[in-house]
């Protein structure tokens, strides 16, 4: 895992020295994602610079140390992140008379783009990528992003320059970056608690879209190609067609070889472990491939509700790894919310950023790599809004209006607060969590259309362009009403639109930015693109049986660990940040939130966010994540407009 960065002069016209400061200024600013080494490449006559922070995991000899360039010397390329079935690829270049200087991946990909040629090298891999490549011969530049988005890339173009790199702050260190606010973008971003790929927070920033690469030659022709498509997954794989018992075979066998392919590494290596399904499957099989204990890690809150610690230590128990948990007072999970704009240079305000955070700061004191489990909700099936939808879309949908309408009022008759102290005579163990949020978001859905049901659940604020002055938001794919081409099914369109949108842009860029905030590189076998095909492949009912999805990554895990381990209420990764916004974090808030702050930005109408805020403290209504989206542009703005 590292960072990238580095620049193109389109004239041409800077001295190979300016070149070089230039590109190490841009990339000293990822140090965090690579402190165990870090150099530039430049060529000043095409005005070249690529820059490189390394955080070495594979081959940790200068072997393996980047900027790269092929055996042949035709292709210099700088990389972030793994790929995992490097050593089944080097034979070929190998017997093509390709010679080896260690045992990188990086050194497979470079001397693959010399020999197969960019596209046909990046459809071999295996792995999570971000990379930028040089053809000296061709004279032609390539960016490249793995097929889901695990890495992130970001890249600009001006009237002078061409830039790119891994976090919006390496591009932030050059002149010409631009910094015109996109207003769309930041509606949007108010609907999701992210800015959407490919927009920025800028105007002419753009993210690279994930299974994506971007070609530029020598005069100055630019596209942007797919060598991976979700799209065609869905539509054109062919449709498994066994017994249940030879799927869920498959299914671990391909688990199996995902998480030891992930096992490889020159640095010590554990997992996370909520005790959730998708880390209990990624920890057993890790176990299960080891000769000694693996190291896992997990998280404790004090207050109720949060904590699902308890949970993982009796897995990891059973499993017998080598378990380490670490339980977080209060107020250390608030000493992280200052750092947060650090980290996350472009606004982001998914609250679980806190927890993944500490998790990862408590796991780097120990390993260097940590296995996780993201991915698995959207595979197989298992958020809670699937079988909402699914029931709504069977029966709501038919109600009368009226009726629906009537419930609206019924719920919204009391607070979440209210309705959840309601709940509580529901035992712990059936009771879902925040079940006050949860008919709140009911209620949003229950008076639209099933078309837009998918919109309602997971929008913030409803009418964004009502609170962002000038802006008016993009019509992404959630705005799609006609996703029937792709499939059919309802709860497949909402995995479609998860896997799209929400898993890159909040949860990968989550993980990424808070892993590699201490260093620590997150590797998610999970998202292994041939899981996601066979995912794909397996009929709805092979996911979600008696109204329970992830059912055949249930029937795996439940090999390995007993399933009265497993069997609770989903949880989710979440801090009480609705009650520390009427406490402790209040003054926090109000000095952010107050009217001639808001002012200062220039970007929101600030009458309805003082309207949610005050409704806030009444206790009547928990609207903690509008205002969390607010609170976190804010901080964002002053860490890198005011003070950057």
């Amino acid at each position: 895992m590292c960072g990238i960065a580095g620049l193109i002069d389109l004239k041409a016209q800077t001295s190979t020295e300016e070149l070089s400061q230039l590109t190490k200024r841009m990339t000293d600013t990822l140090y965090h994602r690579g402190p165990d080494g870090g150099d530039v490449w430049v060529d000043g006559e095409n005005g070249i610079g690529l820059g490189h922070r390394r955080l070495a995991i594979i081959d940790l000899s200068q072997a393996g140390h980047q900027p790269m360039t092929s055996y042949d010397g035709r292709f210099v390329i700088v990389y972030n992140g793994e790929v995992y079935n490097a050593n089944d690829l080097r034979p070929e270049l190998e017997a093509a008379g390709y010679q080896f200087n260690g045992h990188s991946d990086t050194e497979v990909i470079v001397n693959g783009f010399a020999h197969w040629g960019v596209k046909a090298t990046i459809e071999k891999l295996i792995g999570m990528f971000a990379i930028a490549a040089w053809d000296k011969k061709e004279k032609t530049f390539y960016l490249v992003r793995d097929r889901v988005g695990i890495k992130p890339l970001y890249w600009a173009e001006t009237t002078n320059s061409f830039l790119f790199g891994s976090e919006l702050k390496a591009l932030y260190q050059h002149p010409d970056c631009p910094k015109e606010f996109n207003r769309n973008a930041i509606a949007s971003y108010l609907r999701h608690n992210y800015i959407p790929a490919p927009l920025s927070v800028f105007q002419n920033i753009q993210k690279l879209m994930p299974g994506h690469f971007l070609v530029r030659n020598h005069q100055g022709e630019q596209k942007i190609e797919s060598f991976w498509s979700l799209d065609n997954v869905i539509t054109q794989n062919q449709k498994f067609a066994g017994s249940e018992t030879e799927a869920i075979d498959q299914l671990e066998d391909l688990l199996k070889d995902a998480v030891g392919r992930r096992m490889i590494s020159d640095v010590p290596l554990g997992a996370f472990l909520s005790g959730g399904i998708d880390s209990s499957t990624v920890a057993a099989l890790m176990q299960q491939q080891s000769d000694k204990a693996i190291r896992t890690f997990s998280i404790g809150f004090e207050e109720a509700g949060y904590n699902e610690a308890i949970h993982a230590k009796e897995v990891a128990k059973h499993i017998g790894t080598d378990h380490t948990e670490l339980y977080v007072t209060p107020s250390e999970a608030r000493d992280v919310i200052p750092k947060i704009a650090d980290y996350y240079d472009e606004p982001f305000s998914d609250s679980s950023q806190i927890p993944t955070y500490l998790v990862s700061k408590m796991t780097k004191d120990h390993v260097t790599v940590a296995l996780s489990g993201d991915g698995g909700d959207e595979l197989f099936a298992g958020y809670t809004r699937y079988f909402v939808g699914q029931k709504l879309g069977k029966h709501l949908y038919s109600t009368p209006k009226s009726f629906r309408q009537l419930g609206v009022k019924l719920i919204h008759s009391m607070s979440p607060n209210t309705w959840d102290k309601i709940f509580k005579i529901i035992p712990e163990r059936k009771r879902p969590s925040l079940p006050g949020d949860k008919l709140y978001k009911l209620a949003k859905v229950m008076d639209g259309t099933k078309n837009d049901f998918y919109r309602r659940l997971v929008s913030h604020w409803d009418q964004p362009e009502n609170i962002v002055l000038n802006g008016k938001e993009e019509t992404d794919l959630i705005w799609n009403k006609d996703l029937k081409g792709i499939t059919p099914d309802f709860i497949d369109q909402m995995q479609y639109l998860d896997t799209l949108t929400y898993l890159p842009d909040d949860i990968l860029t989550k993980v990424d930015r808070a892993s590699m905030a201490v260093s620590l590189e997150a590797r998610v076998p999970l998202l292994d693109h041939r899981l996601i095909e066979y995912a794909w492949s397996l009929p709805q009912s092979m996911k979600i049986k008696d109204g329970q999805g992830k059912w055949a990554l249930r029937q795996v895990l439940y090999r390995h660990i007993p399933k009265d381990l497993i069997e609770r209420p989903k949880m989710g990764f979440a801090v009480p940040i609705d009650q520390w916004l009427r406490g402790p974090l209040r003054d926090w808030a109000e000095d952010l939130l107050n009217p001639q702050a808001l002012e200062e930005t220039g970007i929101f109408n600030s009458a309805p966010i003082q309207e949610k805020w005050n409704e806030h403290q009444s206790g009547q209504r928990n609207l903690q994540y509008h205002l969390w989206d607010i609170l976190m542009f804010q901080s964002w703005y002053r860490k890198w407009m005011e003070n950057g």
